[in-house]
C-alpha cells in the first residue's frame, strides 16, 4: 500500500490532540436544540415537503442521534478487534505498542463519549429514540468474521468519520457548535485510526493467501449486509421516533416517503461514503485490484 503512516508518527499526534469526555460534553456544555445537527448532505430530509420546518428541524436531531449512536454501536466491536491485534504484539516495536494501546483506549473513550451524549440528548430532547442493538449481538456476528475482513470493514468505518467531518460538517455554520464540537474531536483521532487501521490491514495481509483474501472481501460485503438491513431497521423506528417527538401521525403515504428518504440518507452516510471514499478503495486495490472494480460496481446502489 502507497503512504506514509508510521506507527510512531499516529501516536506523536495522537498525544498532542488528546482530550477527555468531560471537556466536551456536560455541565455548561449543553446541545442547542433550536439548530440543526447534521449536515443536509447526510441527513437528506429537507426533500421532505410535508414537513414543516420545526418538524424538519427535529427530523434532523433525531438523525444526529441516530448517527453518534451508530459509532457507538461500531466502536463496540472497533475495540475489541485492536485489542485482540494487540495481544500478540506486546513486544518488540515500543511504538507500534504504544500506538495500538493509544488506539484501543481512544476507542473505549469514544464509547463513553457517545454514552454521555445519548444521556444529554434525552435531558434535552424531550423524548426517547429508539436505536437498534444489542450491541453485544452486533459485535459478536461481526467479529465472528476473519480479521482480515473484519479490518476491511474497519477501515471503511474509519475513512467515513473523516468524510464527513470534512465535507459537511467542519465548514457547516449552521450547525449546533456543541454537536460539531463532538464530531471534530471524534474526527481528530479517528484521523489517527485510519493510519493505524491501514497499518493493521497491511500487517493481517502479509500473511494471507489468497484464498484467504478473497474470503476477507466476501466477508466485508457480509459485514456491510448486516449494517444494511439494521439500516432499514433503524429507519423504522425513526418514523416511530418522529411520531412520539412531533406528536404527529404521519399518514401511509407520508411513512412512505419518509422511509424511503430515511433509508436513502442512511445507506449514503454508512455505506456509499466509505465505498466510493478514494483512500478506501486505494487500500482495497492494493490488496486485491479486482475487490475494488466490484465494490465500485455495488456502490451506486447506496449512493
Amino acid at each position: 500500500m502507497q503512504h506514509n503512516y508510521s506507527y510512531q508518527s499516529a501516536l506523536e499526534t495522537s498525544e498532542r490532540i488528546a482530550w477527555r469526555v468531560e471537556d466536551l460534553i456536560g455541565g455548561d456544555k449543553k446541545l442547542d436544540f433550536t439548530r440543526p445537527f447534521m449536515p443536509e448532505s447526510l441527513a437528506q430530509i429537507k426533500q421532505l415537503s410535508f414537513l414543516t420546518r420545526a418538524e424538519q428541524l427535529t427530523l434532523n436531531q433525531i438523525r444526529g442521534h441516530e448517527y453518534l449512536s451508530m459509532f457507538g454501536l461500531v466502536e463496540e466491536f472497533i475495540l475489541p478487534y485492536v485489542v485482540e491485534h494487540a495481544r500478540p504484539q506486546l513486544s518488540g516495536d515500543d511504538y507500534r505498542v504504544r500506538a495500538l494501546l493509544q488506539f484501543a483506549g481512544e476507542e473505549a473513550k469514544h464509547i463513553h463519549l457517545f454514552k454521555r451524549f445519548r444521556q444529554e440528548f434525552e435531558n434535552g430532547f424531550g423524548s426517547k429514540c429508539a436505536f437498534i442493538g444489542p450491541a453485544e449481538d452486533v459485535s459478536r456476528f461481526v467479529l465472528s468474521h476473519s480479521p482480515l475482513g473484519v479490518g476491511i470493514a474497519i477501515l471503511h468505518i474509519e475513512w467515513i468519520t473523516l468524510r464527513h467531518y470534512i465535507e459537511g460538517v467542519r465548514d457547516n455554520q449552521d450547525l449546533d457548535p456543541q454537536f460539531k464540537s463532538l464530531l471534530k474531536n471524534h474526527w481528530l483521532e479517528e484521523s489517527q485510526h485510519t493510519k493505524l487501521d491501514t497499518l493493521i490491514v497491511e500487517s493481517v495481509v502479509d500473511g494471507a493467501s489468497a484464498k484467504e483474501i478473497d474470503q476477507a472481501f466476501q466477508e466485508y460485503a457480509e459485514i456491510g449486509g448486516f449494517i444494511d438491513n439494521g439500516i432499514k431497521q433503524q429507519a423504522e423506528l425513526e418514523l416511530e421516533n418522529f411520531e412520539q417527538a412531533t406528536g404527529r401521525k404521519l399518514s401511509s403515504s407520508e411513512r412512505e416517503e419518509m422511509s424511503a428518504a430515511l433509508l436513502k440518507g442512511m445507506r449514503w452516510t454508512y455505506l456509499g461514503t466509505g465505498m466510493t471514499h478514494p483512500n478506501f478503495l486505494a487500500s482495497v486495490e492494493a490488496i486485491k485490484p479486482e475487490a475494488r472494480k466490484q465494490i465500485e460496481e455495488m456502490a451506486p446502489a447506496f449512493c
